[in-house]
């Protein structure tokens, strides 16, 4: 069986590679290119070379352009609106499982990639998206966007695996490894600075809104000026610049007048989310009767009911959570960490 395997030049995509091969697939690589680079470096020369000397057949793929114009743009037009986008997201649904995934089918056969995360059958739902075995990398909620009909055409190789056993995977076979360190949090800000990042973009012609008040949440009273509603998110406490008696928290952020709401942790409640641009992956008819919302990465699905009304999704927390952050994505499960369906929130 044919497989075109994604690789980036990390352990975690090349184990899909190489673990593919030796359970007897026919593999080839393909890599795209995101960003900028010089001919004949980085990754894409590696891989080129790893590929070779295996005979593995290998092809780069040029998606700069529809990736700045995908992933980019968006996410630097986000930020402009006080939002607090999730890049990873959006590139798994427009480019790794969108054109890259279109790409790849065209040879034939099936796709494969290197996220920490599981395709399995289910006696109700059909061939549905699941968390990985490896709760600590468990990449389900970045792939809530994707349509659940491109994932069908795709394997998991690292569904049951964890990253300390693909790395030794890798070195008791004497594989190297194009890229040894971790990938950085979004591949093209440099140093994870997303502020020093935006305002090199204006620049380009970004606008981002100027400062304005620091209003305290419950007196309506100003105690500070903030640098711009785009360089904070919500629940944020470090970096608020605000001398206080008691620790501050970011509770909101009011667009519709450029204010910062703060105000104690105890004030970093939310009963209620709205959720648009949805990607139903079960029929809800489908749905268990107890469900489970996630609208961050770092945090467990949580008890919520759920409303699906005019192409939005309405969620009830069983028990308040801090507030989620506009932009970010929301992802439902179910009890046996299916995923049922997700989208951005509102």
């Amino acid at each position: 069986m044919k497989c075109t395997v994604a690789v980036s030049g990390g352990s975690d995509s090349l184990y899909a590679l190489l673990s593919l091969r030796e359970m007897g697939y026919e593999v080839s690589a393909l890599h795209a290119l995101f960003l900028p680079s010089t001919p004949g470096k980085g990754p894409a020369a590696a891989l080129a070379g790893l590929c070779g000397e295996l005979g593995i057949p290998f092809e780069a793929v040029d998606l700069t352009e529809e990736f700045r114009r995908s992933v980019i743009e968006p996410f630097a037009q986000a930020h402009a609106q006080a939002r607090t986008p999730n890049p990873c997201a959006l590139c798994n649904r427009a480019m790794k499982f969108g054109l890259l995934l279109r790409h790849a089918l065209r040879a034939g056969g099936l796709y494969a990639t290197g996220h920490y995360a599981s395709l399995e059958d289910h006696p109700v739902y059909g061939p549905a998206l699941k968390t990985a075995s490896y709760a600590a990398k468990d990449q389900s909620y970045f792939l809530a966007l994707v349509p659940v009909e491109r994932l069908r055409s795709c394997l998991f190789p690292l569904a049951d695996k964890t990253k300390p056993e693909t790395r030794s995977w890798l070195e008791e076979r004497g594989y190297p490894i194009p890229l040894p360190s971790e990938s950085q949090e979004i591949c093209f800000i440099p140093n994870d600075d997303h502020c020093a990042w935006l305002e090199n973009q204006r620049e380009s012609g970004l606008e981002l809104p100027g400062d304005g008040p620091v209003v305290l949440a419950g007196e309506n009273r100003v105690i500070g000026r903030h640098r711009g509603l785009w360089q904070y998110t919500e629940g944020q406490r470090r970096g608020l610049r605000i001398a206080w008696k008691n620790p501050l928290y970011v509770v909101a952020r009011r667009r519709e007048d450029n204010t910062l709401i703060v105000g104690s942790k105890e004030m970093l409640h939310a009963e209620t989310c709205t959720v648009s641009d949805l990607n139903i992956m079960v029929p809800e008819h489908l749905w268990p009767g107890e469900v489970f919302l996630r609208v961050r990465y770092r945090h467990a699905p949580v008890p919520a009911d759920i409303i699906l009304k005019e192409g939005r999704m309405l969620a009830h927390f069983h028990k308040a959570q801090e507030p989620p952050a506009p932009g970010q994505i929301a992802a439902v499960y179910d009890g046996d960490g299916f995923l049922l369906a997700g989208g951005i929130l509102e």
